[in-house]
């Protein structure tokens, strides 16, 4: 995977002393860009919006943790919860980003915290924790993560 280290280690602290510190070693960084249907009528990025973003650098946080070679006709991974705390509003033309990392693994499943951050300020917009879960399209019954799997999430989870 991509080393994100020195580009996330470059984005200034969040000034919010309410927003609780990282429960992941985030190492994955994708920048996303707003569109104007992401807007809602008060002007600021829409709370249904962030789950699209977070979607999005979830799907390429996965393509660059197998450096692309992604089975996308049988991930076999199904999104079992998604808890998120909303922190600050974000506008348009502000350069957002979405951090990702690890926070757990067990046997069939795993959970990941993701961030929407904004790059320049630092300002943490939201923070979310998903529980993925292993299954098997055949049976439609969750399985235990694959062992190359769960080798490449434990790296991911690096030290905290």
């Amino acid at each position: 995977m991509k080393d994100f280290s020195k580009t996330i280690e470059n984005i200034p602290a969040c000034p919010n002393p309410k927003v609780p510190g990282p429960a992941a070693h985030l190492i994955h960084l994708t920048d996303v860009q707003l569109r104007f249907t992401d807007i809602d009528m008060l002007g600021h990025v829409n709370n249904n919006a962030y789950f699209q973003l977070m979607d999005l650098a979830k799907t390429r946080f996965f393509a660059d943790l197998v450096d692309g070679d992604l089975n996308w006709r049988n991930p076999g991974v199904v999104i079992v919860n998604i808890n998120v705390s909303f922190y600050a509003q974000a506008f348009m033309g502000e350069q957002l980003g979405v951090l990702t990392g690890v926070v757990s693994i067990s046997d069939k499943s795993f959970t990941i915290e993701q961030r929407v951050v904004n790059l320049e300020t630092g300002v943490v917009n939201c923070v979310a924790q998903t529980i993925m879960a292993t299954y098997s399209k055949e049976t439609m019954k969750s399985v235990p993560i694959d062992g190359e799997w769960r080798k490449m999430l434990t790296e991911c989870m690096g030290e905290r």
